[in-house]
């Protein structure tokens, strides 16, 4: 297998690396992963992951619920009934950050493509783009949606969109600083960047250490706090306009994460570290297991 070591840290370009914890691929293969951590900056990373031609292998299980849909098992059906909770909760905030009810908006790593859909019944003029064949095919006939692929992107001009979303997409990229550049051309001046991403320095993060479900290798190749995401909008061209907390997520993430730990009783253990997660993020927001980020261009 081909892998990407990075040498230097994405954010900083700093090269004190050290290595943080030691992950388990609980989806696909049941390999090890290592992550490490900038000294420097503090930005957290998952190392000598595979190259980009390679790394769909590890997506190719009927488990993996962003692309298969799947609504076997408990947890699984709690993921659809947050998911459709939520859809109403990400257009509205949509619409608010962005001052308006229509516009042109661009949704990456569509997934199956309920977002996209939900964006286009309420009359924004939508592209989508995904990577997965799979995923866009269910789009397609589920949704009649034309989902690109994610080579799309270098086809849209400049100042093509008012709204650009990523929902748990871009600890996903391999090509992270030149995503981050592409976002800020694809926007018009007033344009409104939505990026939603775990949260490593969460509570549920905190008390799982390496079992934690979200750090998920070796899919997600770059793990986020509110800090470190903060930073790379501004080292693009972006500052951080709002915060929102995704309290639901926890509860999906802890009884997956108990699920990996083979505990048994997993949707009661994990119905309790979610509810005691989400108090949490009552009290302070940046202790939520997922994060929404709102970005505006610089003047």
């Amino acid at each position: 297998m081909n892998k990407f070591t990075i040498k230097a840290c994405p954010l900083c370009g700093g090269t004190h690396l050290e290595r943080a914890l030691t992950c388990v691929d609980h989806y696909a293969t049941g390999e090890m992963f290592h992550l490490c951590r900038c000294r420097d900056c503090g930005f957290l990373f998952t190392q000598d992951f595979p190259v980009e031609a390679e790394i769909g292998r590890y997506y190719e299980t009927p488990d993996y619920i962003s692309h298969s849909d799947t609504k076997k098992g408990a947890m699984n059906s709690v993921y659809h009934w947050v998911r459709n909770y939520m859809l109403g909760s990400k257009a509205r905030l949509v619409a608010r950050e962005a001052h308006r009810k229509e516009g042109r908006l661009l949704d990456i790593g569509t997934g199956t493509g309920y977002f996209a859909d939900a964006m286009q019944r309420r009359g924004w003029q939508v592209e989508a783009v995904e990577k997965s064949a799979q995923a866009r095919a269910f789009a397609k006939e589920h949704f009649n949606l034309e989902v690109r692929p994610d080579t799309a992107l270098k086809d849209f001009a400049p100042g093509s969109f008012d709204v650009i979303t990523l929902w748990h997409v871009m600890e996903h990229l391999e090509h992270l600083n030149e995503v981050w550049e592409t976002l800020n051309s694809l926007l018009t001046d007033k344009g409104v960047l939505i990026v939603a991403v775990p949260n490593c320095s969460s509570f549920d993060a905190q008390k799982y250490g390496a079992y934690w479900a979200a750090y998920d290798v070796p899919r997600h190749l770059w793990h986020f706090t509110p800090g470190t995401i903060q930073q790379f909008g501004s080292k693009h061209g972006f500052i951080m306009a709002e915060r929102h907390p995704m309290p639901f997520d926890a509860f999906y993430v802890s009884m997956l994460t108990e699920k990996h730990m083979r505990h048994s009783c997993t949707f009661l253990r994990g119905m309790i570290t979610g509810t005691l997660a989400w108090f949490s993020a009552l009290v302070k927001k940046e202790r939520s297991s997922s994060m929404i980020y709102v970005f505006r261009k610089k003047n």
